[in-house]
């Protein structure tokens, strides 16, 4: 199963993050986050299935948080270079995008991303809320 959609901020972000990681009925999964300067993208790619009653449990917390996300032919092509298992470094040197995770969805790699672009920036912008 995958999930494919855009979140507005970093908050959102962080809370799907959050839910993905708490949630038992959910099984191991990838989750790409890429931040971008209208919000975020969020990829989620699961081993196995879900029941219909837990894919829709899991549809309602991320319509509640964002919109599906029809990707541009950008973020496909770095979707699918991932998913080959080209390093992240080698996608965000070659499609000059900012990939914040890979793999098993982590938090702490959001907000420190989030940080680190705030105090280069010397404000917050709305999307990194």
């Amino acid at each position: 199963m995958q999930y494919l959609y855009h979140l507005a901020n970093a908050s959102l972000t962080l809370r799907l993050v959050e839910y993905l990681t708490t949630c038992a009925y959910i099984p191991s999964n990838i989750v790409t986050v890429i931040s971008q300067i209208d919000g975020w993208v969020v990829n989620i790619k699961m081993k196995s299935t879900l029941d219909a009653q837990q894919d829709k449990n899991v549809k309602a917390v991320l319509n509640e948080l964002g919109v599906v996300y029809s990707p541009s032919k950008l973020i496909n092509s770095v979707l699918m270079e991932l998913e080959k298992g080209t390093t992240i470094t080698n996608v965000m040197r070659r499609y000059q995008v900012a990939i914040v995770c890979h793999g098993i969805p982590q938090s702490d790699e959001i907000k420190i991303f989030r940080k680190h672009f705030i105090d280069g920036l010397g404000y917050c912008p709305q999307y990194l809320a």
